[in-house]
């Protein structure tokens, strides 16, 4: 017999940016600053290392978070989450820009090849 699913917590629009403040604070922790760069730099600004080495810590940071609000210890609630966060982003300036602030913590800037421009071959 399955189990009944999960409760999914529900958050205000408050409550949220409460979360969200909550967890980019999480990401300056010494401890958690130190796990991050340990992981960029294995990374090697290679996106598929990203994945591989850099998700994973920021995962598990968010998750230390998340967890007291509800949310369950597992990736599942980590995305969870971010589609809340993804739902109050266009109705609330301060939840977009708190998220555009963790995107920025947890990707690389992308570097985009100018417009119009050509390889050489040599």
């Amino acid at each position: 017999m399955a189990s009944a699913p999960a409760q999914q917590p529900t958050l205000t629009a408050e409550q949220t940016r409460v979360v969200l403040s909550e967890v980019i604070q999480a990401f300056s922790v010494p401890e958690n600053a130190a796990r991050m760069d340990e992981a960029r730099e294995s990374a090697c600004n290679d996106m598929g290392k990203m994945l591989q080495l850099v998700l994973p810590v920021a995962t598990q940071i968010q998750q230390e978070v998340i967890k007291s609000y509800g949310f369950n210890n597992e990736g599942e609630g980590v995305l969870k989450f971010a589609r809340l966060v993804k739902m109050y982003e266009t109705q609330d300036p301060e939840i977009a820009a708190m998220s555009a602030k963790l995107k920025s913590l947890l990707l690389p800037p992308l570097s985009t090849p100018p417009i119009g421009g050509t390889i050489a071959a040599s």
